[in-house]
């Protein structure tokens, strides 16, 4: 949601920490800040845009000098993006400093405390009402800062990832989270110490990292080991685990494409022979899944399937319903995260419920796998990001192994969580008698054979492109599937409705004429997914309803269709496979067409408005 990064060390901390906040710009990109202990003053800059606007009042703003400091880079809650809003924030003395992401719920009655006490405000965030609470706390209890603040977030209700600094205790920082992600880089010897949102900034300096957990506070002192303590207790946390970082900095960079998205679209293919990797062993006609074998008596026993996810993953998980009824035979409800827990909803010990979520942070499906927890259920997490929140909160999981997805538009992960659930579904279903052995084995090696067609469709982008170059002007567009490709006339709805803010709306096909069909008209584009495995006569008199009214259809078809193409007034041919691996195939297209759709309208592709990568908020 925002995007933190911080230093202390012996380097120039200026440099690292822009490049930091360039780096996290996806999680929050409508105002940047930066603050710089110099050995005597704070040096604080902030303004309303991007790190890029940042950097030009830098050079008239400030001294870049120092080893300690740190930035923020903001997706507004609590106040209007301005530079006022911007973090980082100062206290009343102007001694403490603090960037934070996530929401203190209850800021406006500790504001107004704090006011009958003689303090002022600037700003409109929570985060200016916190760092004068631990300024308060610090002066009344006399304590230090890292009490001070452990007491402060005592009195918070909400979440937060916060790191403070005091000028005068200018070596050391004070880190804590609740329900936001906070990493913090190791460097040698105890040397230096990078802090931020995820491991991005500080993947060239250092590959040990120690994730904070929830409930956690951390004091980053130089030349001694990160001392971590737990906010309610005060107790200390002995060995914490450090991780080695498995990111590279070459999957973080462009490598030559124009946008982010782009390349983690025709990144797809490697993304999902990583996927299925060391799981799908065609030669052995088995299906290798840890978390699924240690747990095998909770899946064959269970009675329902949960699905819980937002977004894209939600998505993911109507094509998993599919794949789970279809497959395995184990009835499956699929749930958006953010309705989940406020509905009452009925859990039992006998239920399964797997939570979907490309950052592991997804504050809405976090709280969902925490009720379902509570009640008793077993639960299941597909994440991409290893050691995120969800990957620690559940029982078992499977990671995605997508890779770092940059742009805020979900694609690879998309394909990535479907290969992921199709798998397990085939485990499933084999383990459940409800698959043959030939029949296993042709899905197997149907499987395998995807990131190759996906190679193929991606072959097809210049023709894509020029339709693109037809519709972008328009202001509306239906999507149109059915069956497994339904949820994937959602996506493709989604993905051009998110980065080129033309509204579109996916349905059933069949839905059409239950209201939507009073919009067709000769300007409305209607993009139908209508491959040949999957109701395809049903589709096809769809879009004779549609083309009577003069629709402008745009068929994403199987190769050799010769019946839509002799209606439609677009196709794109996608190679056949498997009912149940469509979806695989049919998303790239789409997301092709919303990708060229938006940087033909100078659109910001990466960092669509009011968009953030990981929704760590409610």
């Amino acid at each position: 949601m925002c995007g933190i990064t911080g230093y202390i060390g012996y380097r120039k901390a200026y440099p690292i920490i822009i490049q930091g906040l360039q780096r996290l710009e996806y999680r929050g990109y409508d105002s940047a800040g930066i603050v710089l202990y110099d050995g005597k003053d704070i040096n604080l800059s902030k303004t309303k845009g991007k790190v890029s606007d940042l950097q030009a009042k830098i050079k008239n703003d400030i001294s870049v000098k120092g080893n300690i400091g740190f930035g923020h880079t903001r997706w507004a809650t609590h106040g209007v993006p301005n530079h006022i809003n911007s973090h980082p924030h100062l206290s009343q003395s102007k001694n403490l400093v603090i960037v934070h992401n996530g929401i203190i719920e209850n800021y406006d009655t500790l504001k107004k405390e704090l006011v009958s006490r003689g303090y002022h405000f600037h700003s409109d965030t929570d985060t200016e009402v916190l760092i004068n609470l631990i300024e308060e706390i610090k002066t009344q209890e006399k304590c230090k800062l890292g009490k001070a603040v452990q007491l402060a977030l005592n009195q918070v209700i909400g979440a937060y990832a916060i790191l403070v600094f005091d000028k005068k205790k200018p070596d050391e920082l004070i880190v804590a989270k609740l329900g936001s992600p906070i990493a913090m880089g190791i460097g040698k010897n105890n040397k230096e110490f990078f802090i931020a949102s995820d491991a991005t900034p500080f993947i060239e300096y250092t590959k040990d990292a120690i994730y904070l957990e929830d409930g956690e506070m951390a004091i980053v002192k130089l030349d001694r080991e990160i001392r971590i303590y737990k906010i309610n207790d005060d107790q200390l946390v002995k060995d914490p685990k450090i991780e080695q970082l498995e990111l590279s900095l070459e999957q973080i960079e462009k490598g030559g494409f124009d946008h982010f998205m782009l390349k983690e679209i025709y990144e797809q293919p490697n993304a999902i022979i990583d996927t299925y990797r060391g799981r799908l062993l065609p030669d052995e006609s088995i299906i290798k899944m840890s978390g699924i074998d240690d747990n095998i008596e909770r899946f064959l026993n269970a009675k329902r399937i949960i699905i819980v996810a937002c977004g894209t993953s939600w998505h993911a998980g109507l094509v998993a319903e599919y794949l789970f009824e279809d497959i395995a035979r184990i009835p499956v409800e699929v749930e958006y995260g953010s309705e989940f827990r406020y509905r009452n909803p009925i859990i039992t010990e006998n239920d399964i419920v797997i939570a979907i979520s490309q950052s592991g942070e997804t504050a809405d499906t976090l709280a969902a796998v925490k009720l379902a927890k509570s009640q008793g259920a077993f639960v299941y997490g597909v994440c991409n990001v290893v050691g995120s929140s969800i990957a620690r909160e559940v029982h078992a999981g499977t990671y995605t192994h997508a890779g770092p997805e940059i742009g805020v538009a979900s694609t690879k992960a998309f394909t990535t969580q479907i290969t992921v659930l199709a798998l397990l579904a085939l485990k499933l279903g084999k383990k459940k008698g409800h698959i043959s052995a030939p029949n296993f084995q042709v899905y197997l090696q149907e499987l395998i054979q995807i990131p190759k067609k996906i190679k193929l469709l991606l072959e097809k982008d210049e023709h894509i492109k020029k339709i693109a170059a037809i519709y972008k002007e328009v202001p509306n567009f239906l999507y149109l599937g059915r069956g497994y490709n339904f949820p994937v006339a959602l996506e493709g709805a989604l993905k051009l409705k998110e980065i080129s803010y033309i509204h579109a709306e996916g349905y059933p096909a069949a839905e059409m004429k239950h209201g939507p069909i009073a919009l067709i008209d000769d300007n409305m584009p209607v993009v139908v997914i209508a491959t040949r495995q999957g109701h395809y006569e049903k589709v096809v008199s769809n879009i004779q309803e549609i083309k009577s009214r003069h629709g402008k259809i745009i068929g994403i078809v199987s190769e050799g269709d010769s019946v839509v193409k002799g209606i439609a007034d677009h196709i794109i041919e996608v190679p056949e496979t498997l009912e149940a691996f469509t979806p695989l195939l049919t998303t790239i297209p789409l997301q092709l067409l919303s990708y060229h759709i938006a940087v033909m309208r100078d659109c910001n592709v990466d960092q669509p408005r009011n968009l953030a990568k990981a929704v760590t908020v409610e």
